[in-house]
């Protein structure tokens, strides 16, 4: 199977695809992320003493916000009205860390992806950045497409 790369012309130059001919579907996708930490780190978080604040809720919102200015992050994205960005951010014992999933929606002429993956980057550069000074170590991991609906290529699962 072939594939052409949409973002390249036939003169190999970078473009931002024209959607304006395509029909305006719903469209979700889900990402997922995690960030691995100390046992120690992981307390700081679930207990609430991270110097910082309430680092979970400061992820979701960073996340939030990301998914939002993707086109300004990523070269040759289009901007989306989002109609729903949320995060579920999950402290995983066995980890140990914090486990993020993020899903986006949007009724237009491109998926949603993009905004998926770069609301769990940024969800999980903030947790790293809010816990930093306990644990510099931290490795942010698995950043990944679950699943995406809707569009012309239809539905997508990940294994």
């Amino acid at each position: 199977m072939t594939s052409r790369l949409t973002h390249i012309d036939e003169t190999g130059a970078a473009h931002m695809v024209d959607v304006g001919d395509k029909a305006s579907t719903s469209r979700q996708a889900t990402a997922t992320g995690s960030v691995t930490m100390l046992p120690e780190t992981l307390a700081l978080i679930r207990e609430g003493l991270a110097k910082k604040g309430d680092v979970l809720a400061t992820a979701r919102i960073a996340g939030i916000m990301a998914a939002k200015r993707t086109h300004e992050l990523i070269p040759l994205c289009h901007p989306l009205a989002l109609t729903k960005v949320s995060l579920d951010l999950a402290i995983d014992e066995a980890l140990p860390g914090i486990s993020v999933t993020a899903t986006c929606r949007v009724t237009g002429q491109t998926g949603v992806e993009m905004e998926a993956l770069t609301a769990v980057s940024v969800a999980c550069l903030t947790i790293y950045d809010m816990v930093k000074a306990a644990d510099r170590g931290m490795v942010i991991g698995s950043v990944r497409l679950l699943e995406k609906s809707g569009g012309k290529s239809g539905d997508w699962r990940g294994t």
